[in-house]
This record gives structure tokens, C-alpha cells and sequence, in this order.
């Protein structure tokens, strides 16, 4: 089920929330204010808001500056621009100064849809966990949102925040407690784990009950912190199942399936196969295109899965 509202709507309101109780709280943007959604923040506290123009790197300058001054910014602008354009910056002037500034990248991965390949961000998860002591996060939903923004405005440091702009299918209600750093598990199984990120959750829930209907118990995780990542509940779904699937809307090259093989290969070494996309650019399409066409949807993953299996059993 679709929200509602969409993600970059909510994003304003929980900034605006965050901003009424804590002064510290300022927002930076370059030219994107409408599109990202913000403008009702801008509205709301205008000496609080600072649009940068067309200027990405320069704008994460800015916001170290503010952090300098004890601020805490959420530096906002698409994805591959809060990522690739602004990246030394980023690292230089936030991470090595040890500020506090939060990049927020909007419209990752395939959700840049019509704007083609020189927007998709496919890379933007394995960059920022480059960098030593950034928080990376991606909620699923606007529900995940709400709870984990505010937990990355307490923690102190660098901090990178994937966003999609427009509605996301639902999977948290306000029941459901989500805490930074902590997987999420969605169904359980014993059969093979499916260990899923940001968009990908609900093809991923899809998958599961694909091979349900084959009488294959799939255990489902949400992993909405990429880093730090959750070893203990990777290592429980490789002591119980045996088998893993990675699926991501990024680049399988150094992200969530990235992270998972590289606890795996300490602790655990386990089957996994990578669903996302394979080492290549983007393109223009619409959502359902794009995930066939990068082999991103509900039956890749199911055969992903038994692939795993397999693999497994030898």
C-alpha cells in the first residue's frame, strides 16, 4: 500500500518538529527547495534556511562553517550531488574537522527515474561509508523516517540520509520501534534470509511470499542503518538460514550486499547473492521499467533466493 503523502513532505515536517524544539537545527539547499520539499521549512524559518544556488560543494562548505558554529545542518540536495559533486568537501571539511554535519541525498538510485542516468546515484551508499565515522541511513518509509531523523540530529558527527521524494509503499506503523544501528526484522524463516534496504523492502516482502507459495520460509531484515551495520543480526541469519540475499537500489559494488560480505567474510562465510545494480550506468525509464530492466524486482529476487539455496546445500 502507497502512503499517503509523499517522503519529502514528511521530511519538512519532521525537520520543522526537530527545528521548534531545538534552535540548533538549520537547513541548506541548493536551488532545490521545491522539488526536495523543504519549502514549507524555508516558510516556517527563513534565518534558519540558506538556498545556495547551483552550488554543492560550496554548500557543504557552508554547512561546516555552521556546524563550526555548534549548528547542526541538514545539507540537502539530490543524490549524486550530495554525494559525487560535493564529495571532498563532504569528507574534508565535515569527517577530517570532525563536525556535524548531515548531507541528505534526495531521489537515489533508480527513483530518479525521467532525469536518466546523470541522476541515478548508484554509488552514493559505498562513498559515504567510505568515510570514517558517517552514519549512513536510508528509511524505508515515512515511518522510519519520523523516528530515525531525529536519532541522527542527536548523534553527533557526519551523517549521510537517503530520501526518496515521492511516496513509498507503507511498512511501519507507529507501533513499530525502530533505533538507529538496528535491523528490523519483517517475517521471520529458517529457509534463507532476504536482508533489504530503502525501496527495495517491498519487492523484497513480494519475494518472500513468492516462495512462501513454493514452501520456502524466507526471513525478511530491513537494514535502514547501512552503517554502522547490525553484525549481530547478519551473523543470526547466517547461523539460522544458511543463505542470503543483498537487495538494494544501488550499485551492488560496495553497498548494503558490500557491508553484509564484509562481516560475512570475518565471521561467517555464507552464500549470498546481490541483487541491485550490476555495475552499470543508469537510464531514463519509469519505476516498473527500471526494475526489469536492471533485474531489480519481486522474481529476481525470488530466484536469487533459491539460488542461494543451492548453493548452500551444495
Amino acid at each position: 500500500m502507497l502512503e499517503e503523502e509523499e517522503m519529502r513532505v514528511v521530511y519538512s515536517r519532521v525537520l520543522q518538529e526537530m527545528a521548534r524544539e531545538d534552535e540548533r537545527i538549520v537547513v541548506l539547499d541548493a536551488d532545490l527547495m521545491k522539488p526536495n520539499g523543504i519549502v514549507p521549512f524555508g516558510n516556517e524559518f527563513p534565518e534558519r534556511t540558506f538556498d545556495v544556488g547551483v552550488a554543492e560543494a560550496n554548500m557543504m562548505g557552508i554547512a561546516a562553517g555552521l556546524s563550526n558554529e555548534g549548528l547542526i545542518p541538514f545539507a540537502t540536495t539530490f543524490t549524486p550531488f550530495a554525494s559525487r559533486r560535493s564529495f571532498d568537501q563532504f569528507f574534508i571539511s565535515n569527517a577530517y574537522a570532525g563536525l556535524n554535519v548531515k548531507a541528505v541525498g534526495t531521489d537515489p538510485g533508480l527513483t530518479a527515474e525521467l532525469n536518466g542516468g546523470t541522476h541515478m546515484g548508484f554509488e552514493d551508499v559505498g562513498m559515504m561509508r567510505m568515510v570514517p565515522g558517517c552514519t549512513v541511513v536510508e528509511p524505508a518509509d515515512n515511518e522510519a523516517l519520523r523516528q530515525l531523523l531525529p536519532q541522527v540530529a542527536s548523534e553527533y558527527g557526519p551523517a549521510y540520509v537517503r530520501l526518496v521524494r515521492k511516496k513509498t509503499h507503507k511498512v511501519f506503523d507507529d507501533q513499530t520501534s525502530l533505533v538507529l544501528g538496528r535491523a528490523c526484522m519483517l517475517r521471520d524463516g529458517g529457509d534463507v534470509t532476504l536482508i533489504c534496504t530503502g525501496i527495495m523492502v517491498q519487492p523484497t516482502l513480494d519475494a518472500a511470499s513468492r516462495l512462501a507459495s513454493k514452501g520456502v520460509a524466507a526471513r525478511v531484515l530491513n537494514i535502514h542503518t547501512v552503517k554502522p551495520i547490525d553484525e549481530e543480526a547478519i551473523l543470526a541469519a547466517a547461523r539460522d538460514t544458511g543463505a542470503l540475499v543483498s537487495v538494494e537500489n544501488h550499485n551492488v559494488v560496495n553497498g548494503l550486499g558490500s557491508a553484509i560480505a564484509d562481516v560475512l567474510s570475518v565471521s561467517r562465510p555464507t552464500p549470498l547473492r546481490k541483487i541491485g545494480v550490476q555495475d552499470r550506468f543508469g537510464e531514463v525509464g519509469m519505476m516498473d521499467y527500471l526494475l526489469k530492466a536492471f533485474n531489480m524486482t519481486a522474481e529476481d529476487i525470488e530466484a536469487a533466493a533459491l539460488e542461494a539455496m543451492r548453493l548452500r546445500d551444495g
